[in-house]
């Protein structure tokens, strides 16, 4: 029987945006990109809805987000605890 090693979980930084939904929380990444022909860099913002059990996030608060199973049809990942 061949083992398989797990992928280590993909964590990303952000500030949470919302906090009106039940356990969950959106969290706004920004981060800089090189343009590939141009060489300039510019800032690209997504926004993940995370997992938040107790409700403890606020507006305002920088987090730390990382990947889990899918809990619904856009929630892939929760917030690490403080």
């Amino acid at each position: 029987m061949e083992q398989t090693t797990a992928q280590p979980k993909k964590t990303i930084k952000g500030v949470v945006v919302s906090d009106k939904m039940d356990k969950t929380a959106v969290v706004s990444v920004t981060r800089f990109v090189k343009h590939p022909k141009y060489g300039k860099y510019f800032k690209i913002t997504k926004k993940y809805k995370a997992h938040d059990e107790g409700n403890m996030a606020k507006v305002g608060d920088r987090v730390e987000i990382f990947e889990t199973r899918p809990r619904s049809k856009d929630k892939r990942f929760e917030i690490a605890a403080k």
